[in-house]
């Protein structure tokens, strides 16, 4: 399967863990999961590649215990579990 679409299975699973995902351009900076005003969110840059911002999105929801509760695709899920080895 192709990163992109892997990148986008991602961020919809992100999506039903109640994650809002923005996509900007950070130039590599700050980027990743974070919580404000009670909201979890996971930023993505668009400076990286496709396979970078698919590792920014997993290593955020890589950590969330509901990351359990939902269907992941079976080519996501084995990434998924990878990225919780790494970190």
């Amino acid at each position: 399967m192709h990163t992109l679409d892997l990148l986008e299975q991602a961020i919809t699973a992100a999506e039903k863990l109640g994650y809002r995902v923005r996509r900007e351009w950070l130039g590599g900076g700050a980027s990743g999961g974070c919580e404000m005003g009670g909201q979890k969110w996971i930023f993505v840059d668009l400076s990286l590649d496709s396979h970078e911002q698919l590792m920014q999105v997993l290593e955020a929801v890589g950590e969330d215990d509901a990351l359990k509760t939902i269907p992941l695709p079976k080519s996501l899920e084995t990434l998924a579990q990878r990225s919780r080895k790494a970190a």
